[in-house]
């Protein structure tokens, strides 16, 4: 069985598209998957599986809207690739702390997207890049480096540009996310 983090894009933010973590918990727990856990009110919920990827991206994003009303997209990553993009960040650990430094919040991020845009797509991102806004894209993850400020960043605004469905989390959620996983396969 395959241990899964769903990562749900624009939950309970702003105010906007409120979901309880419990009642998304019951939902998926309803749809059959099993140890279902949640993490933080973003909207990430762990849980195991053996569908398909695409199958079951397509059937929690129909689920939720059923449910609370909420067209939302639905990232999944697997504890493997969980893994696997921890130990490829491709910025180093100097370059981390230099940010973490200048900046008012964190400085290291994920943007995780349901697959992998086109080169051309990808080199859009450059018109916004600059040493303060940094980011390398690695399949269907971008890993996003700011000196100053997420918020404010017009790298980070334009990510969209990419043309493929994503959500962006912190490096500390990451890592939170993927030591629940490994917990998981105890």
């Amino acid at each position: 069985m395959n241990i899964y983090v769903a990562l749900l894009r624009g939950i309970n933010v702003g105010g906007k598209n409120i979901i309880k973590m419990a009642d998304l918990k019951r939902v998926l727990e309803a749809m059959g998957f099993c140890e279902v856990k949640t993490y933080i009110q973003s909207g990430n919920v762990l849980f195991k599986s053996n569908e398909e990827e695409e199958v079951l991206r397509k059937r929690i994003e129909e689920e939720i809207k059923a449910a609370f009303g909420v067209s939302t997209v639905v990232i999944l990553r697997t504890a493997e690739e969980l893994e696997r993009i921890i130990h490829n960040c491709p910025f180093s650990k100097e370059a981390v702390l230099e940010a973490e430094a200048s900046s008012k919040g964190e400085s290291l991020y994920v943007s995780l997207l349901t697959n992998s845009p086109s080169p051309e797509k990808i080199q859009v991102l450059d018109a916004y890049s600059d040493e303060n806004n940094e980011y390398r894209a690695q399949g269907r993850d971008i890993f996003l480096l700011f000196h100053n400020s997420i918020r404010n960043s017009k790298l980070a605004n334009n990510l969209q540009r990419v043309d493929v469905p994503g959500t962006v989390r912190n490096w500390k959620t990451i890592n939170k996310l993927a030591t629940l996983s490994k917990d998981m396969k105890v």
